[in-house]
């Protein structure tokens, strides 16, 4: 009883191995053919610039703070002429980076987005970690509309709060108190 049992069990392995090896292939000339990336897929992160051409980061530290993998370093500092926070240095060790997109997430002014790109290998793991200039990019990204300076309550030396669009003047409590 046994023996058929092994028996029946190689020859269903055999066949299985045939079959499989006379199948018509699915092979693709990669570096020619590029693959079908899903829309969704999260690959190379980019720092992108306003609709105005400023850039996005504001060095809330938000998205080095959730990186899982450390993978993030932010200095922030502020513009003299306007007091406005920006990233003084801004890099991501793609080294260590796992690609989940948490940054993106966190991120309150969208500097920070993820691309289609995949390619990004290199033989050296120091040539891995990016600097600002080889993140920012000159577009605005996934949401070419959206400019955080416009919707935020922030006073900025030129405005007051309640200035820009979409927000209004404070409201004074103690004028509506009984």
């Amino acid at each position: 009883m046994k023996i058929t049992q092994y028996i029946g069990e190689i020859t269903g392995a055999f066949s299985a191995t045939i079959k499989h090896a006379f199948a018509k292939r699915d092979t693709v000339l990669y570096p020619e053919v590029k693959p079908d990336i899903p829309g969704r897929w999260r690959g190379r992160i980019i720092l992108t610039k306003t609709p105005k051409g400023e850039e996005r980061c504001v060095a809330c530290y938000l998205c080095s703070s959730v990186c899982p993998a450390h993978a993030i370093t932010i200095q922030g500092a502020e513009r003299e002429e306007d007091e406005r926070r920006y990233a003084k240095s801004f890099e991501i060790n793609f080294a260590r980076c796992i690609f989940c997109g948490m940054c993106e997430e966190a991120c309150p002014t969208r500097a920070i987005q993820t691309t289609n790109d995949f390619e990004m290998g290199e033989k050296n793991r120091d040539s891995l970690t990016y600097d600002k200039k080889a993140l920012s990019v000159d577009g605005v990204g996934k949401y070419p509309d959206f400019d955080y300076f416009e919707h935020t309550g922030v006073p900025i030396k030129g405005k007051e709060v309640g200035d820009n669009v979409d927000e209004n003047k404070p409201v004074d409590v103690y004028s509506i108190l009984p």
